[in-house]
């Protein structure tokens, strides 16, 4: 190298200087390789999986018990269980705990036999009678009109208004008559419902707007309440009531036009009988046995009857 080169020569600096130009410096070390454990897997997971597709497939089998046709003991009682869940702060306002035990048995026996369209009649008929019966309830309170326990109904008042209903429905669930009788069946027990309205809310309306009320055996003026006292303002609304809960089961295809027709006649004609058998017999003299419960038995079946008789009757004479 010649002597010129080595005046400008200038050495390369160290990129890592030696340990012992800079002490106080660490020396940098590479970090160790990683190599962690294998995450086990989550169990819970599989087992929330396995939960929720449980969950979704009682769901679909209670669907489809629930829309099974024709409906079955399951299928009624479960239907029942989950409406009086869901309906219970409505339902314990018209009915007292017994009540509500019995009104609950008597939703399974309809839902068995005819299905949701019976159902809703019932429960159309309840609405409206509680609706009813709420009308004016101070007022007819301090008349000592109104009815016990705020208008709660007791399993008496249950079992006493649909007595011929659960009768019809039992026919059905058997099969007595075969297809033939069937539908009479039905319209017996829709009549049943629209006579037991009809006397419901006749009876409350009067007892909250009637003006005048007639005994109906001797057409006298007597206090509103009276047993066998009919009003001009309750009897309409009876009629009314009737041609509206005979209208739903129409339009849920329980009976058709004529059965409705044959149901509304049928009613009036009870209620008028069994106004008759209250002013003449109720509270009389060796009939204390013929409470309200047992009128209104008397009263519905005599609807159910009639309804039936009529739809016969009719059938015959357009054919």
């Amino acid at each position: 190298m010649a002597f010129s080169t080595l005046l400008h020569y200038r050495p390369t600096p160290f990129l890592f200087p030696p340990a012992h130009c800079s002490p106080s410096v660490p020396r940098r070390r590479p970090p160790p390789l990683l190599n962690p454990k294998p995450r086990k897997p989550n169990s819970r997971i599989p087992l929330l999986r396995t939960n929720a597709v449980s969950v979704q497939g009682a769901v679909s089998e209670a669907i489809s018990l629930i829309q099974s046709t024709p409906p079955s003991w399951q299928s009624a009682l479960l239907s029942n269980l989950l409406i009086f869940v869901v309906g219970s702060p409505i339902l314990v306002s018209g009915l007292s705990l017994s009540g509500f035990c019995a009104a609950f048995l008597l939703g399974t026996l309809t839902w068995r036999a005819f299905g949701p369209s019976g159902f809703l009649l019932v429960a159309s008929y309840f609405v409206f009678g509680t609706a009813a019966t709420k009308v004016k309830m101070a007022e007819k309170e301090a008349q000592g009109v109104a009815e016990k326990r705020k208008g709660r109904r007791g399993p008496g008042s249950v079992i006493g208004s649909s007595a011929a209903g659960c009768i019809c429905a039992c026919l059905t669930i058997y099969g007595v008559g075969g297809k033939a009788f069937s539908q009479l069946w039905r319209l017996g027990f829709v009549a049943s419902f629209c006579t037991k309205l009809s006397d419901t809310v006749s009876s409350e309306i009067g007892k909250a707007f009637g003006k005048t009320t007639y005994l109906v055996t001797t057409f006298k003026v007597v206090p509103r309440g009276t047993e066998g006292a009919v009003s001009v303002e309750g009897t309409v609304a009876g009629l009314l009531a009737s041609i509206i809960l005979a209208s739903v089961g129409c339009l849920m295809g329980e009976i058709n036009v004529l059965g409705a027709v044959a149901c509304m006649i049928a009613s009036q004609i009870a209620n008028l009988g069994e106004s008759i058998i209250g002013a003449a017999l109720q509270e009389k003299e060796g009939f204390q046995w013929l409470n309200n419960d047992a009128v209104n038995v008397i009263n519905i079946t005599m609807g159910s009857i009639l309804a039936i008789l009529m739809q016969l009757v009719l059938q015959n004479w357009l054919m």
